[in-house]
């Protein structure tokens, strides 16, 4: 905001020096006394443009309607003054300086009155739609924030457990479940705090919340996940597949088979597709929710907001199978600022 008005603070200089650049070019041909002339006249344009400039400030928005008007009529008929006062036959005699006074009053003074009003209103429309817009792009900050942190919350007390229990019987899996909770609840608190991060993170970020999932299961690992495509040089959102995940194990069987969820992730042409199906629970207590709960509801807030027009998210149920589809078109390539459709420096 600042910014935009040192611009507005240089536009006014600028042309200013013009104006009276101008003038000057054109007194000096016709008067020998031009330097005070034109001293006059830039200062009764000054007083009037600027008189009503910020009389158009100190009145913004406000009722006061009859002192707004009581003193532009005071400023429209100080304006005159400095022509007539530095204007080498101004003060002669009488009717010399009250031709002066109207001919300016009827002339110059309408229009910078006129010009101050404009600048101000310019100015304020501006300022307002960039003040509406960064409000909105706060308004879209907050509401991401708020759907990154909407993990579930029982995964984490789930997993301390299991931890508790590997610890209690001193398991091997033990040291490695703390470091990979570590890293998952890390990556959660700092690293994406970012608008966007390396695909390569989230696929770790990935990986790091299988693994503690896989606690649960004794048999091999029941997440087939398989990447295709350069996942190192692509950015996106973070924490955008989580809720999937936790989608696909909320409504799995309590009991899963190796292999029974199957993730898929493809960087192809600059589109990324995540495709992840998992088995139904036929646990009527389990049972899918449309949408899914609060997990894909998540998942199409955060998308409309980050990737408008920009994604496309498939949802279906096969009876045995439920099968999700993103695909997020137009990947970053390098990291930078998401403009989340709204956003300003």
């Amino acid at each position: 905001m600042e910014r935009v008005k040192k611009i507005f603070v240089l536009v006014h200089l600028v042309l200013w020096t013009l104006w009276t650049l101008l003038v000057i070019l054109q007194l000096s041909q016709d008067d020998d006394q031009w330097p005070t002339l034109t001293t006059g006249f830039i200062l009764t344009c000054l007083l009037v443009f600027y008189g009503h400039f910020y009389l158009l400030t100190s009145y913004s928005g406000k009722k006061k309607k009859r002192d707004y008007y009581l003193r532009l009529i005071a400023i429209m008929l100080i304006g005159p003054l400095p022509f007539v006062i530095l204007h080498p036959k101004g003060l002669e005699t009488w009717d010399n300086s009250s031709d002066y006074y109207m001919m300016t009053l009827v002339t110059i003074v309408p229009l910078f009155t006129f010009l101050g009003w404009l600048a101000r209103i310019t100015e304020n429309l501006v300022l307002n739609t960039i003040r509406k817009e960064q409000l909105e792009k706060q308004a879209v900050e907050a509401e991401l924030h708020y759907l990154k942190s909407q993990i579930n919350p029982h995964f984490l007390f789930n997993t301390l457990n299991n931890i508790h229990t590997l610890v209690y019987k001193q398991a091997p899996a033990a040291p490695e479940a703390v470091l990979r909770l570590s890293s998952l609840m890390r990556y959660m608190i700092y690293e994406s705090n970012s608008a966007t991060v390396p695909l390569l993170l989230e696929m770790n970020y990935l990986q790091d919340y299988v693994s503690l999932q896989q606690l649960r299961y004794k048999k091999s690992p029941v997440v087939d996940l398989e990447v295709k495509g350069d996942i190192t040089s692509c950015h996106i959102a973070p924490l955008l597949f989580i809720h999937l995940m936790e989608n696909a194990y909320k409504h799995s069987p309590a009991r899963l088979e190796p292999g029974d969820i199957k993730v898929k992730i493809e960087v192809k042409e600059n589109t990324l597709t995540f495709n992840i199906q998992n088995p139904i629970s036929k646990n009527p207590g389990n049972t899918l929710e449309e949408p899914g709960g609060i997990g894909l509801p998540n998942v199409r807030k955060r998308l409309a907001l980050l990737y408008p027009e920009k994604h496309n998210l498939e949802i279906d149920n096969l009876g045995e199978i439920f099968v999700v589809t993103l695909k997020v078109h137009g990947l970053h390539t390098q990291a930078h600022e998401s403009e989340a459709h709204l956003l300003y420096n």
